[in-house]
């Protein structure tokens, strides 16, 4: 499984992420206003957004496109263009 070897990596950017969402309820708590509560939440939001993002292209290039172990795989310029969309989506 692809995300096996990048674990460090995916769990760095969780925590990271994890950090983010405390300080969210952090800055509730102690009542900060409002746009700065609402950036929070952004900030947050673009972090999970590249996680998603992160995990869904190594699955399609690990599991969709690899030509050594899958010989009759997409293409892979095609696979591009997709997560180029995905990202694009994503952010």
């Amino acid at each position: 499984m692809h995300t096996i070897r990048h674990r460090e990596k995916l769990l760095s950017r969780v925590r990271r992420l994890r950090g983010q969402v405390e300080g969210i309820e952090r800055a509730l708590e102690s009542d900060t206003g409002c746009e700065t509560v609402l950036h929070l939440i952004a900030g947050a939001r673009g972090a999970m957004a590249g996680l998603m993002a992160e995990v869904v292209e190594d699955h399609v290039l690990t599991h969709l496109v690899d030509a050594d172990k899958h010989p009759d795989a997409l293409d892979r310029e095609a696979a591009e263009q997709l997560l180029e969309v995905v990202r694009a989506y994503l952010k």
